[in-house]
């Protein structure tokens, strides 16, 4: 079995690096083995400052500043929304819609778990869509407009489809060998230029087939996509 690199270096920026964090790598180090973040600091011998963070089991784009200064400036654009970010999910059955957005304050629950609740005092907020790509499966593309713990994962949990090898929100370890996640694509304005980085898995044989990987490259261009508008809350 060929092992997979636990990142790979896709832009080295004067302020930040974006790279590509394979599945099943922790972000920080910890049961004694360094983490991403300091595996990349180890390797580029740089002092790097996170700025957002990857579950786990999520694979994808990562950014990470070079500076404080530059840190400060990123955590700012994301508590202010102007970072965008775009996921790749799978998940099987039949979501209670296909399209739209969930809405709800999250709360802490058993195991580790988040719960979606009814009210939105202060809510997580995600958009996506949806296309079948086999039967029973479904390749979700999510665009969170807030940044909660396990918010995504959550989100689809909620409409009845944990993602695919998600199994902390019941999806079945036996029909995947990763947690089906990815993060996709990020799009910002640094120092007056638009940047946009886009990264589909390489990981994972779901995420391989042909009819994903089809509808991937229908997604190439998430920014300009005309996502739903409606915020009724989906349950």
């Amino acid at each position: 079995m060929t092992t997979v690199p636990s990142y790979r270096l896709l832009a080295s920026e004067t302020d930040f690096i974006v790279v590509d964090k394979a599945p099943g790598v922790h972000f920080h180090s910890q049961d004694g083995s360094a983490g991403l973040v300091a595996q990349l600091e180890a390797d580029l011998k740089l002092k790097l400052y996170p700025v957002h963070r990857l579950d786990t089991m999520t694979s994808g784009l990562l950014l990470l500043a070079r500076s404080s200064a530059a840190a400060a400036r990123f955590t700012a654009m994301f508590s202010q929304h102007q970072v965008q970010k775009y996921y790749l999910a799978l998940a099987g059955g039949k979501p209670k819609k296909k399209q739209g957005w969930v809405i709800g304050d999250m709360a802490k629950s058993r195991r580790g778990m988040y719960k979606l609740l009814r009210t939105t005092d202060n809510p997580a907020i995600t958009q996506f869509f949806s296309q079948s790509v086999a039967e029973g499966l479904r390749l979700y593309l999510l665009k969170p407009l807030s940044g909660k713990t396990h918010q995504l994962r959550v989100a689809l949990n909620s409409i009845g489809v944990p993602i695919l090898g998600d199994t902390l929100y019941g999806a079945t370890a036996t029909v995947a060998e990763r947690g089906y996640l990815h993060a996709y694509g990020l799009e910002f304005v640094w120092n007056g230029r638009l940047c946009q980085f886009l990264c589909p898995p390489i990981v994972g044989e779901q995420f391989l087939n042909a009819a994903v990987t089809a509808q991937i490259q229908f997604w190439d261009k998430p920014w300009s996509l005309p996502w739903p508008q409606s915020k009724s809350p989906e349950r």
